[in-house]
């Protein structure tokens, strides 16, 4: 373990500066990168302002690396839009209230309406930023306990709950997500990824670019198979198309190749895998009748391609297969998953360097507790929803069922609403529908820092602290990350008096849902019930511990409320931990404080078996709910292909919807609009400049300008997610002054992978005209 220090963070006088400025290290919260920014902070107090912002050289993970979203971190601060009060619904405008104000108004309205209508006329959304703040990602885990209600909607159904739900069924836990390592990695094929944009999505990479070409300059190759020919495809060896949706049958082409040439070899990893039903015979038998020929005539990718691709795989020491969003929002996508990992397995290529790994985050992975190797698994559909009866998936629905549970009367109806920097009105499927079902609901509640397309509709907004005035860990992506680090950042500025942080509203709530003794009142006492919540935590964990060592535990984690005593706790039970003094040198939030650029852990290591926890303590290569999707491959196979199907786009200046209101990313050329292969504009008589319009099968249009480019494969068209800023009512004046159009306008909210609950989002068929 090693540890990066530094005294950057001391005070220093510039010349000619009227301000001392000190520089302090950040973790950027804005994508999955998370990139290590140094901050040259002027002023001290109430008049300390954040004047520059650069990468941190000294980071442990990022090594200074920083993308266009770091530098608007700035303009997130400064933002006249973003909320710094509660706002409360009067007469139908929203008016600036006191904290007390605003939370009076929750206590009166929504413990009656949950008496009268039960526990699950109350439902939750939640978005992106839940992942990306420390105090909303463990504090809203206690809001929904205290809830108690079982409909819970959140972004992972429109982005990763196939690649979530693969890993439980095939290894025992949802965030046992084996990730490329690429630092050691010489064959790396990709599907429905960008990470030149993404900077990695389940997959924690920064300098996608950087670490690429050093994979190159070792005399390594990286192969995009992808309908654009997009940013990552642009610096790989090869790329190849392959028509949307139709991931599944390449995989499959490629899975019967291994078995046809011979190339099944799993090595180590035989002895780790199920046998049966759910083993390597039975994927062998089914995939035999799905040759590369015949799935060549629906995927695109030629059949020799395929094989080929195979086996430079096979006779790759390290190799690996990686695919995210463009092969997870598909019908078929967590049966996608599930053959991406086959491929893995079947060429030797899991849990070895090189290969896809999995990483051991220093804290909150629930994969590295309890008894290695064997566990509970992961179980779905312990309830369905009400009105389509979609299965629950890690304790969720899918976020297209939201408005049918609004609109539909009868017990368990959906009354009352409580969204957590969340904006499904843009970001899910048919976003009118549930708007207009937003306006039935009896009381909403919205923790944002925005009022947008979907706040718009709360009775109450309670705003949050800004990124500078928040302390930071990641939560989810040391999980995901292609290597093991722990950096932890403190809050670079001083909040405002008035202001309360987003885990201080959340925690208020879940005491007033738990029925907590003057909950209701101005005076309670938050930070007594935080402690009860955490002498609570610690017990869980520290079962069998005599009582007086768990009470000089909970003693040694200190008396400051709020999430960074659940951090101190994590890590110090953690793999990697100073079990409070019994691993001298072992992580604490001390530990981390003292490393302002982070604590190297070293590369990924092989995990298995100890990663498992399936019942059995093997691999399930073939479950059995995946295995019956074949049924459904074959019907769609006999099925036509549409003539032209719309594809999303990420934008790295763009990562969700609210980036469009700063003003370092807004600027520059138009990025929404429809991305068209010159040969299909032909066919449709339209020119570059030209406004088209974009038919969905649901019945709905949009209209946006067109660029023509060769880049996208005929019979595609491109329009990138998280647009359709005109709606009235929002306010986000950046925004609003290039609002684009909002791809899940065309989607039918009825389309969705039945497994996972996720969102049909691409290789959807649309008609296109050209605007008169």
């Amino acid at each position: 373990m090693t540890l990066a220090t530094s005294s950057t963070g001391a005070a220093s006088e510039h010349a000619g500066s009227a301000s001392p400025t000190r520089v302090v290290q950040r973790i950027c919260p804005l994508c999955e990168a998370c990139c290590g920014l140094s901050l040259t902070v002027s002023g001290t107090g109430a008049h300390a302002r954040v004047i520059a912002i650069r990468g941190d050289e000294q980071d442990v993970f990022s090594h200074g690396y920083v993308c266009p979203k770091a530098v608007a971190l700035k303009d997130l601060e400064d933002d006249p839009d973003r909320l710094r009060h509660p706002l409360i619904k009067r007469d139908g405008r929203f008016v600036e209230a006191s904290w007390n104000e605003a939370h009076a108004e929750i206590a009166r309205r929504l413990p009656p309406l949950l008496a009268v209508h039960g526990r699950d006329a109350l439902a939750f959304t939640l978005g992106n930023p839940n992942v990306h703040r420390l105090g909303l990602g463990l504090y809203v885990q206690r809001l929904l306990r205290a809830a108690g209600s079982r409909n819970v909607f959140s972004a992972s159904t429109l982005d990763q709950m196939p690649r979530q739900l693969a890993s439980g069924w095939m290894y025992g836990h949802p965030l046992t997500v084996p990730v490329p390592d690429i630092d050691h990695c010489d064959f790396l094929l990709m599907l429905g990824a960008n990470p030149m944009a993404s900077n990695g999505s389940m997959w924690t990479v920064p300098d996608f670019r950087g670490r690429a070409k050093a994979m190159r300059a070792r005399g390594g190759h990286l192969v995009v198979i992808d309908p654009r020919r997009t940013e990552t495809a642009a610096i790989a060896d090869e790329h190849h198309f392959i028509r949307p949706g139709t991931d599944v049958f390449l995989l499959l082409g490629m899975l019967h190749a291994v078995f046809d040439q011979a190339l099944a070899q799993p090595g180590r990893l035989g002895e780790f895998l199920s046998v049966g039903d759910s083993g390597i015979e039975a994927l062998q038998a089914a995939v035999a009748t799905y040759t590369p020929a015949r799935m060549a005539a629906r995927c695109g990718v030629p059949a020799e391609t395929q094989r080929a691709l195979v086996r430079r795989l096979a006779a790759s020491p390290r190799a690996a297969v990686y695919s995210r969003i463009g092969s997870s929002t598909q019908r078929f996508g967590t049966l996608n998953s599930v053959l991406i990992d086959a491929l893995n397995i079947l060429t030797g290529h899991l849990d070895r360097e090189g290969g896809v790994m999995f990483p051991n985050a220093a804290a909150f992975a629930a994969n590295t507790q309890g008894k290695p190797g064997v566990g509970r698994g992961m179980a779905t559909g312990r309830t369905r929803s009400r009105v389509s009866g979609a299965p629950e998936v890690l304790g969720e629905y899918p976020t297209s069922c939201l408005a049918e549970e609004i609109e539909t009367g009868g017990p368990g109806q959906i009354k009352a609403l409580i969204s957590v920097a969340s904006n499904p009105v843009l970001s899910a499927p048919n976003g009118a529908r549930i708007a207009q079902a937003l306006r039935r609901l009896d009381f909403m509640v919205s923790v944002d820092i925005y009022l947008n397309e979907t706040t718009q509709h709360a009775d109450v907004i309670l705003p949050g602290l800004s990124s500078f005035e928040e302390p930071h860990y990641d939560v989810s992506f040391p999980q995901l990350s292609c290597r093991n680090h722990a950096r932890y950042s403190p809050p670079v500025l001083p909040a405002r008096p008035d202001a309360q942080s987003e885990w201080q509203s959340l925690l208020r709530i879940a005491a007033l849902l738990r029925g907590e003794p003057g909950a209701d009142l101005p005076d309670f006492d938050l930070a007594a019930f935080d402690d009860r919540l955490l002498a609570d935590d610690l017990r869980r964990q520290a079962a069998g511990v005599p009582d007086e060592l768990q009470a000089a535990m909970l003693k040694a984690l200190g008396s400051a409320p709020g999430p960074e005593r659940l951090l101190d706790l994590a890590l110090r039970a953690g793999p990697h931990g100073d079990r409070f003094g019994q691993k001298p040198g072992g992580l604490s939030l001390d530990a981390l404080k003292a490393a302002p650029h982070g604590v190297d852990l070293g590369a990924l290591q092989p995990r298995l078996p100890e990663i498992l926890r399936t019942p059995s303590g093997r691999i399930e290569l073939w479950p059995m709910p995946v295995a019956a999707e074949l049924a459904a491959v074959d019907a769609v196979l006999l099925e036509p292909p549409p003539d032209l199907v719309v594809v999303g786009r990420r934008d790295v200046r763009s990562n969700n919807s609210w980036m469009h209101n700063l003003p370092t990313l807004a600027k520059g050329p138009e990025r929404c609009t429809a991305l068209l292969n010159p040969a299909d504009a032909a066919r449709h008589g339209v020119q570059a400049g030209d406004r088209v319009r974009l038919h969905g099968t649901a019945g709905r249009a949009i209209e946006l300008p067109v660029t023509l480019s060769d880049e996208m494969m005929p019979g595609v068209v491109s329009v990138p997610h998280g647009w359709g800023h005109d709606q009235a009512g929002a306010r986000l004046g950046v925004a609003a002054q290039r609002p684009g159009a909002n791809l899940n306008d065309l989607l039918d909210d009825q389309l969705r992978d039945p497994l996972s609950g996720t969102s049909v989002l691409n290789g959807v068929p649309v008609t296109l005209s050209r605007c008169v």
